[in-house]
């Protein structure tokens, strides 16, 4: 006689005397017996989702209580019976959460983000003034390559300089939109 067969016949029979229908002790010793294992089962079921994992032992215990007179109360065939009962109330819960939309939490108004272009604007306001207080070989210099996507060889054919010029004049400018942006903030 296995370790299950003799703590399930000794807690059934002694809650069976004790009460008319044992039903309440049953559980009991089917949570004491199983329940470890149950919850195991469960939470693997559950994905490791503890608080689903805990319902489903419960309400899996629930039912045996509410069919404590039609249950085997051999150890093997009740354990099958409540891992078959539990692994039906998952695939039901599975079935269920799939079918109802998922459920979101309220977001305050306050905290959505409304995309607007003030700061992108206001951003090349600031860019144009700074472009404004370059010398107009500079602006040139930097319209060209950073805003015209050329190479610097080919800036200095256009402007007919050479490209050591433009390179100079480039580096200036950059200097100087520096100091403007940190000096406006």
């Amino acid at each position: 006689m296995g370790r299950h067969t003799r703590a399930l016949r000794s807690v059934d029979q002694a809650a069976i005397a004790e009460s008319g229908d044992g039903h309440d002790d049953l559980a009991k010793a089917l949570y004491q017996e199983f329940g470890g294992s149950l919850m195991a089962f469960a939470l693997r079921l559950t994905g490791h989702d503890r608080q689903w994992a805990e319902d489903v032992v419960q309400e899996t215990l629930i039912k045996a209580w509410r069919n404590a007179d039609k249950l085997d109360r051999q150890p093997e065939m009740l354990r099958a019976w409540l891992f078959t009962v539990a692994r039906r109330i998952v695939i039901d819960g599975w079935r269920s959460r799939s079918v109802r939309p998922q459920e979101l939490e309220e977001i305050e108004s306050d905290a959505i983000a409304v995309s607007d272009e003030s700061d992108r604007t206001l951003a090349a306001m600031i860019v144009y003034e700074a472009l404004q207080g370059l010398s107009p070989e500079q602006r040139e210099a930097i319209q060209q390559t950073y805003l015209r996507d050329r190479t610097v060889n080919e800036v200095a054919a256009t402007l007919g300089v050479p490209p050591g010029t433009v390179k100079s004049r480039i580096h200036h400018a950059v200097r100087a939109l520096r100091r403007a942006l940190r000096e406006r903030g």
